[in-house]
């Protein structure tokens, strides 16, 4: 039976607040999608899944998709309640998959990689400021930590990506047939910018240019929601809103744009 390593004496206690721990498998497929295709072009990560929940299901599901870009990726599931790193570690664990408890502290490691999916949501808007600057500073070198929100199935999410420098994307990600009009996506901003979508805010902009795209694309409804979705966001791009990517990402339901584009404006403390 295997038991969650212990963190060394003299290391520093396990910080942050427990998660709420709700979880579904398969809840963190886009976010996943998205993370494999930006490890392409990267040497073999160690990945940090920040804050798992009750159950390490998603961590699991993380390995098993970095596996198929990198066969020898680490993954290390970390999480503050004992009870539940003790639950997941003596499960059959696969070579280069583990178990421990932690937090913004990451245990001591030093990843390349940091996914915290749905955690900081329930922090303040400073508190998750001051976390950001915790956990930049525990990346490797070009490391990339992922902190984004989704809803309880997946079909819905949106993330944004760090680098040790600062916040470098904002990405979206929606199941195109359950999509009602772009500024759906406005309830799953990470919550960096939750409470910046207000007139004057770049990121309310965005998704007031994003539903007048949408709604000029209308004629391209009875072709099915992903050519409409395509065509809008191909209006946004046209009207200068720096899109990312190509029709293929957008086809899966999936726009990131770069950091400026959204940042919140540069008179609050609490700003990244």
């Amino acid at each position: 039976m295997k038991r969650a390593p212990r963190l060394a004496a003299g290391r520093a206690r396990a910080l942050g607040l427990p998660t709420r721990g709700t979880t579904n498998p398969n809840r963190l497929r886009r976010m996943d999608r998205w993370l494999v295709e930006e490890m392409r072009a990267r040497p073999a990560p160690l990945v940090v899944d920040l804050g798992y929940g009750a159950s390490p299901v998603t961590t699991v599901e993380l390995y098993t998709r970095l596996r198929s870009v990198h066969p020898d990726v680490r993954v290390v599931g970390l999480e503050l309640d004992a009870d539940r790193v003790a639950a997941a570690a003596d499960a059959a664990e696969p070579p280069g998959l583990t178990f421990r408890r932690g937090g913004f502290e990451l245990a001591g490691l030093r990843p390349a990689v940091i996914r915290a999916a749905n955690v900081l949501r329930q922090y303040d808007e400073q508190a998750a400021a001051d976390a950001w600057t915790t956990l930049r500073g525990g990346l490797a070198p070009d490391g990339l930590l992922i902190d984004g929100t989704c809803d309880e199935l997946g079909r819905i999410g949106g993330w944004v990506a760090v680098g040790p420098e600062g916040p470098r994307t904002l990405t979206f990600s929606v199941r195109l047939a359950s999509l009602d009009r772009p500024s759906t996506l406005a309830e799953r901003l990470p919550k960096a910018l939750i409470h910046r979508n207000v007139p004057g805010e770049r990121v309310h902009a965005l998704f007031d240019a994003f539903d007048a795209a949408w709604d000029a694309a209308a004629p391209m409804a009875p072709f099915g929601p992903r050519q409409r979705f395509l065509d809008a966001v191909g209006r946004l791009a046209g009207e200068g809103w720096p899109v990312r990517g190509t029709a293929r990402r957008w086809r899966l339901g999936e726009v990131t744009l770069p950091w400026d584009a959204v940042a919140p404006r540069a008179s609050d403390p609490a700003t990244p």
